[in-house]
C-alpha cells in the first residue's frame, strides 16, 4: 500500500484526490458508494505487478475529493466530465474502465458517451439499465419495490443523514461492507437496523474500517447520497441516449448473493438476452458463487485475474 502514490488534480472545476501505481497501459477504477478509491486497493497493486498504470479517483462527493453540496452536480454528465479532465491532465487518450455499484454505473455512462476513450471495460455487479422514455426510474423503482426501498428512502436531504448519523461511522460502515442478505433492502425503519457484525470477515480489517470511517467521518454521507438524488435530473437529460447501444468490448461480474442481481427482472434481463442486445459488444457474464455485493473486495484475488484475464487481449 506504501507504493501507491496520492495526488491532487483539478478537473471540471473540482478538485480530485486520486490514488495510482504503476507504469504501462492504463486502467482507470471507478468505486461505488459508501466507498473510496480504497476499494480498489488490492486491484491496483495486482495490475501493477502486472504491468499496469491502476489509477484509482475518489469520486466528487467521496473521500480527499471535494464534495459539492447540490444533487444536481452529481448527474453522469459532472461525473464523465471529471473524468475526462482527469485523463487530460494525465495525457492518456484510452483506458481500460473498471466499476463497481455506482462506479459501474458512471462507466456505463462513460461508454456511452465517449466510447472513444475505453478500449475495454469491466463492470461489477450493476448490469446495463437503458433508459425507459415512457417512465422515469424512481417512478419504476416506487412501482415495484415501495416507499421503503433504500433508494427511494435516500432521496429526502437530511432523512438518511440522520440515519447513518445514528450510529458511530466505523458502526455503519462494517455494516454495510458485510451485508450478505440477497433481498432488496426494504428498509422501514432504517440502515441503523441492519446487524452489526461480531467479527469482521477474513477479507475486511479493522485496519480497512478506519481508513473508510476516517474519511467518511470527515465529508459525512451526502455526496454519496447525491447520487441517488440525481437519478431523476440525469433521466431527464439523457433522453438523447434513448435507445442508444454500449459499443464497447464488456465483460460483467456479479455475485450469486448480490442483491442487485436479485432485483426484479435482473436474471431475466442478464441471461435473457436483453443485455447482450444493450451491449452488443458483451463477450463475458460471470456470476460468482457465494460472492455478495462487495465483490472487488471480497474477492479481491479472483475479481484482479478476471481483469486482467480480458483486458490483456487488447
Amino acid at each position: 500500500m506504501e507504493k501507491i502514490e496520492h495526488s491532487t488534480i483539478a478537473t471540471n472545476g473540482i478538485n480530485m484526490h486520486v490514488a495510482s501505481i504503476g507504469s504501462g497501459p492504463p486502467v482507470l477504477f471507478l468505486h461505488g458508494f459508501p466507498e473510496l478509491w480504497y476499494s480498489w486497493r488490492h486491484q491496483l497493486l495486482f495490475l501493477a505487478s502486472k504491468g499496469f498504470r491502476a489509477i484509482a479517483p475518489d469520486l466528487r462527493g467521496f473521500g480527499d475529493s471535494d464534495v459539492p453540496p447540490s444533487p444536481s452536480s452529481y448527474t453522469p454528465f459532472h461525473i464523465i466530465g471529471d473524468l475526462i479532465g482527469l485523463l487530460d491532465h494525465l495525457g492518456i487518450e484510452q483506458v481500460f474502465l473498471v466499476g463497481h455499484d455506482w462506479g459501474a454505473m458512471m462507466a456505463w455512462y462513460f461508454c456511452l458517451f465517449r466510447p472513444d476513450r475505453v478500449k475495454a471495460l469491466v463492470n461489477l455487479s450493476v448490469h446495463y439499465n437503458p433508459r425507459n422514455p415512457a417512465i422515469s426510474p424512481l417512478s419504476r423503482t416506487r412501482q415495484f419495490l415501495g416507499d421503503d426501498f433504500y433508494i427511494c428512502k435516500f432521496q429526502t436531504p437530511g432523512v438518511a443523514e440522520a440515519d447513518f448519523g445514528s450510529v458511530d461511522t466505523a458502526t455503519m460502515m462494517k455494516k454495510f461492507l458485510t451485508i450478505r442478505d440477497p433481498s432488496p433492502p426494504i428498509i422501514p425503519n432504517g440502515f441503523k437496523t441492519l446487524k452489526t457484525p461480531e467479527t469482521l470477515p477474513s477479507w475486511l480489517t479493522e485496519e480497512d474500517i478506519d481508513y473508510f470511517a476516517s474519511k467518511f467521518t470527515k465529508t459525512g454521507f451526502t455526496g454519496g447520497f447525491n447520487y441517488y438524488r440525481a437519478i431523476e435530473q440525469t433521466w431527464e437529460l439523457t433522453g438523447p441516449w434513448s435507445g442508444a447501444k454500449i459499443k464497447v468490448p464488456t465483460k460483467y461480474v456479479v455475485g450469486d448473493v448480490d442483491m442487485v442481481y436479485h432485483l426484479p427482472g435482473a436474471k431475466q434481463y442478464i441471461h435473457g438476452g436483453g443485455f447482450k442486445k444493450d451491449v452488443p459488444l458483451l463477450e463475458e457474464v460471470v456470476v460468482m458463487e457465494g460472492a455478495a455485493h462487495f465483490i472487488n473486495q471480497e474477492k479481491a484475488d479472483e475479481i484482479s485475474a478476471h481483469i486482467y484475464d480480458f483486458i490483456i487481449k487488447f
